[in-house]
């Protein structure tokens, strides 16, 4: 049996998926292909495909595996050289945006560079990287392993200067789009001024041109969601506009609260209600609307 081990990171990695594949449909791969595919949506009628196996059963795949061809994840490769494992590791790249940088082509050369796995660059050679596993015999796993794991983190923590920006990414892109959602809202809203449309009715279209470039724009950058089926997309826009009205009841109800029932300042109850509703639209859209 060969376990084909794609890791819990929310980047696809259907290029190695497809390269077995292709090696199935020759006649290279006869074994049974079971596949952890994580975040990858790949369907294939030659492979059994798991989004993710609980521990248990996966440790059994692990100890099952004739062959192991794996992402470039630590975790995985060390667990394999412990299990005495044949492991093939191909890296996820940027370039393909499988990943957020390269750093899995140091994890797996340095593997590769002291014998314990194969490192696969070509995908179209995995079928004759498979015909040399058969003579291949890894190095035993050794104590020391640990320390060398430790160097490989280490070193990626250094040389990854944008580390920060990844982990944060999410709510710079929320915050920076949100800006750019109250700049249409404010100019939409002059322009039909300008046309000599009623205030009521301007702030009414601009609201929802806002709205509109809200959405658009927090379900492709901002949480990333992939789904384009018409159905999802309509519960994601009818979900998010009616989050939205909430926040905006939310908003007036606050500014009335404040202003009207507690005389503040109308500047400080402004700013302390649009804090409160940036807060709640990214609670709403991330828990409840886009939804991974």
């Amino acid at each position: 049996m060969i376990l084909v081990v794609l890791g819990t990171q929310d980047k696809q990695f259907t290029r190695l998926l497809e390269a077995v594949d292709r090696e199935i449909e020759k006649g290279v791969i006869k074994d049974r292909v079971v596949v952890q595919a994580g975040q990858t949506k790949y369907e294939s009628k030659n492979m059994e495909i798991f989004d993710l196996v609980p521990a248990p059963e996966f440790n059994k795949l692990m100890d099952e595996a004739d062959l192991i061809i794996t992402h470039g994840g630590a975790g995985t490769i060390l667990t394999g050289i412990k299990k005495g494992k044949k492991i093939i590791a191909a890296a996820r790249l940027a370039q393909y945006k499988e990943h957020h940088n390269d750093h899995q082509k140091q994890i797996i050369g340095e593997f590769a560079s002291r014998g314990y796995i194969m490192e696969l660059r070509d995908f179209n050679k995995l079928g004759t990287m498979i015909q040399k596993m058969k003579n291949f015999k890894p190095k035993k796993f050794e104590s020391n392993t640990q320390n060398m794991i430790k160097l490989i983190d280490d070193y990626i923590k250094d040389s990854d200067h944008t580390a920060w920006y990844h982990k944060y990414k999410e709510g710079i892109l929320y915050l920076f789009f949100g800006g750019c959602t109250t700049l249409v809202n404010i100019v939409s809203f002059m322009i039909l001024r300008f046309l000599t449309v009623g205030t009521y009715v301007s702030n009414g279209i601009a609201w929802v041109l806002a709205v509109l470039f809200a959405f658009v724009t927090n379900k492709l950058y901002v949480f990333e969601s992939k789904n384009k089926s018409a159905k999802t997309v309509t519960r994601e826009a009818v979900s998010f506009f009616a989050f939205r009205l909430l926040s905006l009841f939310i908003d007036m109800g606050m500014m009335y609260v404040m202003i009207d029932v507690l005389s503040w300042n109308e500047l400080l109850a402004k700013v302390l209600a649009n804090i409160v509703v940036i807060i709640v639209n990214y609670v709403f859209s991330k828990l409840f609307i886009f939804k991974k």
